[in-house]
């Protein structure tokens, strides 16, 4: 017997993309094939899937991105992705199709719909982005990560969580030590954020000898601030590393002391799993305002504090930092916050959830 097919929809973006690959790695250990969905730019974010998962690229386009011309041949675009993916679907027929959002997500979620397979959107953000809006309505289930989630009238949404990747879930509830040395971890995003190089640099400077003293910085900054932030931690005798990309994010999240995000909702979902300290900074142009929404539960669980970014000065900043690292016992209490609220059971709640929509004996055994 064949084992049965699972397509997964999604791209543009690591927060799309982390929680598609936690699904595949799971589905694939219950003896699934896993075949991804994605477009050329996220098929980018692919390196860390298993070699087992079949990546297929299909035709999608973004009404929010270029010019007249590429918005006007985006609905075709789409259309032709959404063809060719139906084509592939009627020829090796997929169990069940999972979107995690994202442009590329809607060819197959659009062949799906039109093959009547049973299908599934997963929602990372506390508000619905555009496409899984668009089909809130038009599939079996909404799982959402985040909770509350908005969502549109008549939609019933399941908390299952963010899934997170195997190497954070290798370090889910790590051990923390505010003493000693302190490692500070900043991270903005798949591609950095400006205003963490502008602020983060000039706050840590601004520490009590004493305390700056014991800091060791791991910062992620675009390609094009890198010089500027090493020029400046080096001309401050402050240890670091600044990269545009770190490989080994789970690592040095399981060994800061306190971590300085954006609140996409990956990030989100890591701390929270691995527990730590945060001071979020959500990104002010998101869609909705959806990061504040993200944020909004660890900083009720008083395990992150919330700085927005219209109020994001060094001097703020700098006053949150020493909040944190100059008192041990709140940064344990904030770290035991943390990862009480985090969900690592969140993929398994996702796989209960799609399988409570497939016919039983399709399930293989393993």
């Amino acid at each position: 017997m064949t084992a049965p097919l699972m397509v997964i929809a999604a791209g543009g973006t690591g927060g799309h993309m982390f929680p598609a690959q936690a699904l595949a790695e799971a589905m694939l250990a219950r003896g699934w094939r896993v075949q991804l969905s994605t477009d050329a730019r996220g098929a980018r974010y692919t390196g860390g899937f298993p070699d087992a998962v079949d990546i297929r690229q299909v035709q999608s386009a973004t009404f929010a991105r270029g010019g007249l011309l590429a918005k006007l041949a985006a609905p075709f675009r789409i259309l032709s992705g959404g063809m060719a993916a139906r084509r592939a679907m009627r020829a090796d027929r997929p169990t069940v199709v999972v979107g995690f959002g994202g442009y590329p997500s809607i060819p197959a979620l659009m062949a799906a719909v039109m093959l009547k397979l049973p299908r599934v959107i997963h929602e990372q953000n506390g508000v619905l982005g555009r496409v899984n809006r668009l089909f809130a309505r038009h599939v079996d289930a909404v799982a959402c990560g985040t909770w509350p989630t908005e969502l549109p009238g008549g939609v019933e949404g399941v908390h299952t969580g963010n899934p997170v990747r195997g190497a954070i879930l290798e370090r889910a509830g790590a051990p923390y030590d505010p003493e000693g040395r302190l490692s500070l971890l900043v991270i903005g995003g798949s591609q950095g954020a400006r205003i963490l190089s502008d602020v983060v640099p000039g706050a840590i400077a601004a520490l009590p000898e004493a305390l700056r003293a014991r800091v060791h910085v791991t910062q992620q900054a675009r390609a094009e601030d890198r010089e500027r932030v090493t020029r400046f931690y080096t001309d401050h005798a402050i240890d670091h590393e600044v990269a545009p990309f770190f490989a080994d994010v789970p690592e040095r999240m399981a060994a800061a002391a306190l971590v300085i995000s954006r609140a996409g909702a990956s990030s989100v979902a890591d701390i929270s799993v691995i527990g730590r300290p945060s001071i979020l900074i959500p990104f002010a142009a998101a869609t909705n305002d959806h990061q504040t929404a993200n944020a909004r539960g660890l900083v009720e669980a008083g395990a992150a504090l919330l700085l927005p970014e219209d109020g994001a000065s060094v001097d703020a900043l700098n006053r949150m930092i020493a909040e944190v690292l100059g008192d041990p016992a709140r940064a344990a209490e904030m770290a035991r916050a943390a990862a009480a609220h985090g969900r690592p059971d969140a993929t398994e709640r996702l796989v209960a959830l799609i399988e409570t929509l497939i016919p039983p004996g399709t399930v293989p055994h393993v």
